[in-house]
């Protein structure tokens, strides 16, 4: 049941937060303890191929972040879902890869998008966000990872591009997003997840946040301990919350 799928993934959150504690890495020499309060830690419920329902339920046990990866599976869902009372704002996130095309339908939608993986991309969607006088919040999207699949900026890249796309009008740089390989052993994930935390601190945040408290979007279903201890302060979970 989601219930008890979600009450198993904050205990794990807790413990890969606590100093000494037993999250999944501690079984391995190299494990390190975030030392860090769970409260820290946001989670974003992937719905891609969920059905309204399964969302409902998850919501009415606590999740606020929705993530998805496809403007077309999205709209539908953000749009009945918004017509709910829940007693709190949810906060829809764009995780998948997003195209200049689609801006325009993002920015009505998503209160985050975090694929942010050019120059080009963050125009457009800082072109349309001031069409509706918004100021649209992004994350970087870096490709930590050498498979050939996968998007993002590549790190060498990512600071010259986040000063350019900092001086855009209608964004927010709110942090980083990575996607590392999958694999059977979470514990490979560790460097790359290394890389973005060692990338994010030579940014200087204040010229994309007014603050120096990035977003480290890292770490999906298989993973997102290792990604905690490393200094994630979001997880991205699907196939762990729904199966």
């Amino acid at each position: 049941m989601i219930k008890h799928r979600l009450e198993d993934i904050r205990r794990r959150i807790e413990l890969a937060c606590r100093p000494g504690g037993r999250g999944w890495a501690s079984y391995c020499p190299s494990h390190k303890s975030a030392g860090r309060a769970p409260e820290e830690i946001t989670l974003v419920a992937v719905t891609k191929g969920r059905d309204m329902e399964e969302m409902k339920e998850a919501i009415n046990r606590g999740i606020s972040d929705i993530g998805e990866n496809r403007i077309q599976e999205a709209l539908p869902k953000y749009n009945g879902i918004r017509k709910m009372e829940y007693g709190r704002r949810l906060c829809w996130h764009m995780i998948g890869h997003l195209q200049s095309n689609k801006a325009k339908e993002a920015v009505r939608i998503f209160d985050l998008i975090q694929s942010v993986d050019s120059l080009r991309l963050a125009e457009a969607i800082s072109n349309e966000a001031g069409k509706i006088d918004k100021q649209q919040d992004i994350l970087l999207e870096v490709k930590t990872s050498p498979e050939e699949s996968k998007f993002g900026l590549k790190p060498e890249d990512t600071f010259a591009v986040f000063q350019k796309i900092s001086q855009l009008p209608h964004l927010n740089i709110k942090g980083l997003m990575t996607i590392a390989p999958f694999t059977d052993n979470p514990e490979t994930s560790r460097l790359y997840f290394k890389m973005l935390k060692e990338l994010s601190g030579k940014i200087d945040w204040r010229l994309g946040t007014g603050d120096r408290r990035p977003i480290l979007s890292m770490g999906m279903s298989g993973d997102f301990e290792i990604a905690i201890e490393e200094g994630a302060t979001m997880v991205r979970l699907g196939r762990a919350i729904f199966q």
